[in-house]
This record gives structure tokens, C-alpha cells and sequence, in this order.
């Protein structure tokens, strides 16, 4: 840990639980997706949620980050792209029909939308890429020799309970699902529900001002 210059690694862990579990749009993405489509479908989206994290750990370490700090340019066009992709995946939601699926077909669609879809609303949040390249450098000495590393470090180790956590989200939202199934009209009333939440997300992003 010397070599690396990370410092209170312990705090680090304990701050990285409570901002895993606050809950947010990655927490409502993933009860939405296992809630409607079951368990492993939320652990896809658990997958692509993280996934995402991962490329934000890496844009931290190699200074990428830093462009939407300064470009008002870039964090405008990342901000709105997120956006839209919210609103749409809102849209598609709210207008969406009940419609009869046979489980192999919904759980291997299911999967791959999933975890594209998960990855998607972290990587074009820009919120989030600057989380990682706010919050990892305050455990991190950038005098030490590898302090890159020390970030990387970091970011896996949040990813880490992150993904732990996403999982336990994933398995509470099988129990919901199994609710649904012999409630076709309480799914519908989700749909519309979730589809609302989920644009109001993207709206909120689209008003987000450059810190």
C-alpha cells in the first residue's frame, strides 16, 4: 500500500458501502430490470452497472476524467447523450404492451439489454465519472511512486462492493418478480411507473449544470 500511496483504506471501504447503498438510479435500474424480467437479468444489469464503473476507474486513472471538468464542450455532449438514453428507455416503458413471452426467450433477450443497458446509463453519466475522479484521489498520496495504480486500486475495490451490494438488489428483485407473474396488471402498473421515474432521471441529468 506504501508504494501505491494509499492512505485509509479502511475509511475508504466504509465510505464506498454507504455510497453503494444510497439509493439512486443504479439502485431503481436494477429492482426495474430483476423486478420485470427476474433475478439473472438483474445481475446482468448488476454486471453492466459495474462494468461501466470500471470504465470510469480507468478514465480516472489516465487523467481522461479531467476533460469534463474543464470542457464544457464534452460534459455537455456526454450529459445530453445520458440523458436522451434515459428518456428513451423511459419512453419504451411508459408505452410498452403486455405481451406474452416464453421464459427462455425473455431471459436470454433479457440478459444482453441488460447489461448493455446498465453499462450505458453509467458510462454517459457524467456525474459519475466525476464522482471517481473527485472521491478516489482523496485516498491516494500523488507523491508516492505508483500513484496511478493506487487509483486503480481503489476503483476496484468500490466496484468490488459495489457489485456486491447490486447483487443482493438483484435477488430482492426476484422475489418482486415472482409477485408480478401472478400479477400481470400490478406488472403493467410497474411499467408505467419505473418509465416515469426513469425520465424524470433523464430530465434531471439534461438540467445538470458543469461543477
Amino acid at each position: 500500500m506504501t508504494t501505491l500511496g494509499i492512505q485509509h483504506f479502511d475509511a475508504f471501504l466504509l465510505a464506498c458501502i454507504a455510497l453503494n447503498m444510497t439509493p439512486g438510479l443504479d439502485t431503481f435500474y436494477i429492482l426495474t430490470r430483476s423486478g420485470r424480467e427476474g433475478r439473472a437479468v438483474g445481475m446482468a444489469a448488476a454486471l453492466g452497472i459495474n462494468a461501466g464503473c470500471i470504465v470510469h476507474t480507468l478514465a480516472a486513472v489516465l487523467g481522461i476524467s479531467a476533460i469534463l471538468m474543464t470542457s464544457a464542450i464534452a460534459f455537455s455532449v456526454l450529459k445530453y447523450l445520458g440523458a436522451a438514453y434515459l428518456v428513451w428507455i423511459g419512453l419504451r416503458m411508459l408505452f410498452s404492451r403486455a405481451t406474452t413471452r416464453k421464459p427462455t426467450v425473455t431471459r436470454g433477450q433479457g440478459l444482453a439489454a441488460a447489461f448493455r443497458q446498465g453499462m450505458l446509463t453509467n458510462v454517459l453519466n457524467p456525474k459519475v465519472a466525476l464522482f471517481f475522479l473527485a472521491f478516489l484521489p482523496q485516498f491516494v498520496s500523488m507523491q508516492a511512486p505508483h500513484p496511478q495504480l493506487g487509483l486503480l486500486v481503489l476503483g476496484l475495490s468500490f466496484i468490488g462492493t459495489g457489485t456486491t451490494w447490486s447483487m443482493m438488489l438483484a435477488l430482492l428483485g426476484g422475489h418482486i418478480h415472482r409477485l408480478l407473474t401472478t400479477r400481470p396488471r400490478f406488472g403493467q402498473w410497474m411499467d408505467r411507473v419505473c418509465g416515469t421515474v426513469l425520465l424524470g432521471f433523464g430530465v434531471k441529468l439534461a438540467l445538470q449544470r458543469q461543477p
